[in-house]
């Protein structure tokens, strides 16, 4: 089995992340900071806000059958905390997210211990936009160990304004995969809409001999449809 080996921090690219990614940590320590979620002064996330965060994993199975864990509902706090951590670069709301996202990861792992939680590579646009990979910097908050394997190999376009069709038509074989026979994974990614973008990482992964266990996301929006699955977490277990 070929297991990929993470990044070093002795990787330039891995050190020019860690780079950016603390210059924005600085940036937002030094604004003039509000509520994420609802505008309160002086607080990066009030503790009412905070408590709106608390998660469920639930899941939803996509057309291919891949089934998706989310932590969170993408709307009203956790969308506005969302937006603010991936839009305005308020990197300090990664750990008020991260046991979102951890839930959704173990559930999606299913008792697998040996797991690789891969990725859904952030394109090169808004890693410059942003100066770092919002998934990757929740993961790391959450204790989940990243495995990049996943790689662009076409740029596609701003997905937001698509429809559901228009989305998967768009990804389609925008993504590939360095080899990983017989590794069971479980693919991340921060918030899951059509999950076309899923689709085609599950696509790409198995290509290359990978066993993809499901994915896991911090939040999934409504319009996915109705969760098919719940699984309620005690806080203590996300911090195992």
């Amino acid at each position: 089995m070929n297991v990929p080996i993470s990044p070093r921090p002795t990787d330039p690219a891995w050190l020019a992340t860690a780079v950016r990614t603390a210059l924005a940590q600085a940036m937002s320590l030094a604004l003039p900071v509000e509520c994420a979620g609802c505008d309160l002064p002086d607080v990066a996330l009030c503790p009412r806000c905070r408590a709106a965060l608390a998660p469920v994993a639930r899941s939803q199975r996509l057309g291919s059958g891949l089934a998706v864990w989310s932590g969170l509902p993408f709307e009203g706090v956790a969308a506005r905390v969302i937006r603010a951590l991936k839009e305005e670069g308020r990197t300090s709301l990664a750990r008020p997210l991260a046991d979102a996202l951890r839930i959704a990861a173990l559930a999606g792992a299913d008792g697998a211990g040996d797991a690789a939680f891969v990725p859904v590579p952030t394109s090169r646009a808004a890693l410059r936009r942003r100066g770092f990979r919002v998934v990757e910097l929740v993961a790391r908050r959450a204790g989940l160990p990243v495995t990049r394997i996943l790689t662009t190999r076409r740029g596609t376009a701003d997905q937001r304004s698509l429809g559901r069709s228009a989305r998967r038509h768009n990804v389609d074989g925008s993504l590939r995969a360095r080899p990983a026979d017989a590794l069971q994974v479980v693919i991340i990614d921060d918030v899951v809409t059509t999950g076309a973008t899923l689709e085609e990482a599950a696509r790409a992964l198995k290509a290359v001999g990978a066993v993809v266990l499901g994915a896991a996301t911090i939040a999934a929006t409504p319009r996915l449809g109705k969760p098919s699955g719940e699984r309620r977490v005690a806080a203590s277990e996300t911090h195992r």
